[in-house]
């Protein structure tokens, strides 16, 4: 797991949406596991919010720190499945697109691509009213960061 913002891929450097985390794994240490303990799911860092689901469940949405869902009753000795979907901000992909020629608002008048229904002219994915960053301003961190782990606590 990696910062999105750091990776050398335009496409994930700049990306903006949602992405989708997902290991099968089975736990350490489950068999010692009795009614006093409770097991938690930490994500370590997150940006910006991450849906988790444990075999087929749904375990809520994280949007803040402590990045931990409790997972006590849902994991299983044997195989498990993880996912993670994780959702980050519009901030990198519209300092992305500022690498492309502008092509919106000018002088107040709309697009004339836009006005006609025609191609657009760039390769921007976004369009704004206007241009809140520059190409050059810095990254915002993006994905699943971790570590991920498992936490087991006394009840």
């Amino acid at each position: 797991m990696t910062d999105w913002s750091a990776n050398p891929d335009e496409r994930i450097r700049y990306y903006s949406g949602t992405a989708l985390y997902s290991v099968k794994f089975k736990p350490d240490g489950f068999s010692e596991l009795n009614e006093n303990i409770r097991c938690y799911l930490d994500l370590g860092k997150v940006y910006n919010l991450a849906r988790v689901k444990l075999n087929g469940k749904d375990l809520g949405t994280i949007w803040t720190s402590p990045w931990r869902v409790e997972i006590t009753g849902n994991l299983l000795q044997d195989e498990n499945l993880l996912e993670i979907e994780v959702a980050n901000l519009w901030i990198n992909r519209l300092i992305g697109d500022e690498n492309e020629p502008w092509d919106g608002i000018t002088d107040g008048k709309w697009p004339e691509w836009l006005v006609n229904g025609k191609e657009r002219p760039s390769k921007r994915y976004t369009f704004t009213t206007h241009r809140f960053y520059k190409k050059d301003d810095p990254l915002y961190e993006s994905g699943l960061c971790g570590p991920v782990r498992i936490i087991y606590k006394p009840d």
